[in-house]
């Protein structure tokens, strides 16, 4: 029996390399802003908070979240093709949107909130993705493809901090391009640059994408949104009903993970710039490289467990994923003794020094409202005061960060993978638009309550309580993962039609 010919394979991989370039671009559109997003917002809204700041982080997944069940719906039932260009160009417009925020002269905040939800509305084709290369590849291809979606996921986490940082060389003025009122800076030209890429991929959609559907065997399929040669039907292996359970149980395990990755992401800027006085400029640029370092070692997970997987199987990888990010997170909780810097002590210890005999009128509780002297550039840094917390919780040394940021590193994309790829399997081989759609809109669901669970709770009660409540959740997680432990298996295995 011939499975495919060499044509087809050829055609069905070069179109599987191009929903890996879509998957990069998508994280690079969320990752190319997340470490300056809190200072941008800074600066163009002073009436904004770390409270606003989770808000503009989940909208991104908002937007997704509503996009990934219609554009999975759609996949389904017309040419991908369409999904894809539509939500690209929805990304660029978003793109070239956030890049005038700070046009307008009042409610800057709202108008970059809306830039991020429209970019995280395009962001929906991850379903479309997702569905297609679960449907493009048989069984024993599933978790090799899957892993190599992930990574070049994580890659895009990776590059889209390293272009962060390497914008940052322009500096916060950087040059105004006065005919079109455009201010090319280090917060702009990164979401300029994703504009671009995104121009890119659609003009390879167009000219290299072509629509293959294969069965758990690797057999050429016939396919509603089928574009190309004539193709056998297979329809009996498509035959038996989904285990429902095992779908759920997925989900609300991809929604956990999701879920502690967004605090781990959204947290980490204001986390330093309180624990370690880092101005907004060092945060962004320390953090993009600590997140960048991370990026590379997930991209080194992602390769080691596609051959891990087929020793150990996914369940019990993904078990050991949810270990390790347990662990990263319990070693975040703060354990010392002292206490970081505190701003308004910062700032009364710059100040005091300039202030004139005529000034000393002025009485000390309201020393933090002097304005600094022109002469002096730097701005507060440490711990505000008004987080009540600062002034008795102890900080998280730099140590304790770095070695949770690797752990998290290590156990995250583990448990993204493993997730994703179990989720095809016990879906088999009928169309996954609609199910891979509610499976990222999960996630996105876990990336807007991550990121306004972190900014209340931290801002309110400190990191001793929000990674506490983290702990526990993750907790619950893995007594979940042991009860529907061994529902988690492949569609055509649970028939009978393959062997485990």
């Amino acid at each position: 029996d011939v499975v495919e010919t060499q044509e087809h394979y050829k055609s069905r991989w070069r179109s599987i390399w191009i929903m890996y370039l879509t998957m990069f671009l998508s994280s690079v559109g969320f990752s190319i802003v997340i470490m300056s997003v809190w200072p941008y917002l800074q600066k163009i809204d002073p009436t904004a908070d770390a409270s606003f700041l989770g808000w503009i982080i989940a909208s991104y997944s908002i937007g997704q979240m509503v996009a990934s069940p219609l554009f999975g719906v759609w996949s389904n039932y017309r040419p991908r093709r369409e999904p894809l260009v539509v939500s690209t160009t929805i990304s660029v417009a978003a793109n070239c949107l956030y890049a005038y925020v700070h046009l307008p002269h009042s409610h800057n905040k709202y108008y970059m909130l809306t830039a991020r939800a429209l970019v995280g509305f395009g962001a929906g084709n991850v379903a479309v993705v997702r569905s297609y290369i679960a449907g493009a590849t048989s069984l024993t291809e599933r978790t090799s493809a899957m892993a190599n979606t992930s990574a070049c996921q994580a890659v895009g986490f990776i590059l889209g901090p390293v272009f962060q940082t390497c914008f940052t060389l322009i500096g916060e003025e950087g040059i105004t391009w006065k005919l079109i009122h455009l201010q090319l800076n280090m917060y702009t030209a990164p979401v300029l640059f994703g504009a671009l890429l995104g121009v890119i991929n659609i003009i390879l959609i167009f000219a290299i994408f072509r629509e293959h559907r294969v069965d758990d065997m690797g057999r050429q399929c016939k396919s509603i949104n089928f574009e190309g040669e004539e193709s056998s039907g297979r329809d009996q292996d498509t035959e038996g009903n989904i285990d429902h359970v095992a779908v759920v149980a997925i989900n609300v395990l991809f929604f956990v993970i999701l879920f502690v990755f967004a605090v781990f992401e959204t947290i980490a800027t204001p986390l330093t710039m309180d624990m370690y006085s880092w101005t907004r400029k060092e945060a962004v640029f320390y953090n993009g490289i600590i997140l960048s370092v991370v990026g590379i070692e997930s991209v080194i997970v992602f390769m080691v467990v596609k051959t891990l997987s087929k020793k150990t199987g996914e369940r019990a990888i993904l078990h050991g994923g949810l270990l390790v990010v347990l662990i990263g997170f319990f070693i975040l909780l703060p354990w010392g003794k002292k206490l970081p810097n505190i701003q308004w002590q910062e700032i009364k210890n710059n100040s005091i020094p300039r202030i004139t005999s005529t000034e000393m009128v002025t009485p000390f509780w309201s020393l933090q409202a002097l304005e600094l002297p022109s002469n002096r550039t730097a701005e507060p840094v440490g711990c505000p005061v008004t987080q009540s917390w600062c002034l008795n919780t102890p900080m998280i040394y730099l140590a304790q960060y770095i070695t949770s940021d690797i752990l998290i590193g290590l156990g995250y994309p583990v448990c993204n993978v493993m997730s994703y790829t179990l989720y095809s399997k016990i879906l088999g081989p009928k169309p996954q638009g609609v199910y891979m759609g509610w499976l990222t809109a999960s996630g996105s669901g876990a990336r807007i309550l991550g990121p306004v669970f972190v900014s209340q709770v931290y801002t309110h009660l400190g990191p001793r309580w929000a990674f506490s409540l983290i702990c526990a959740v993750v907790v619950v997680s893995l007594l979940l993962l042991e009860i529907v432990y061994k529902r988690l298996i492949a569609f055509s295995v649970r028939y009978g039609r393959m062997q485990e």
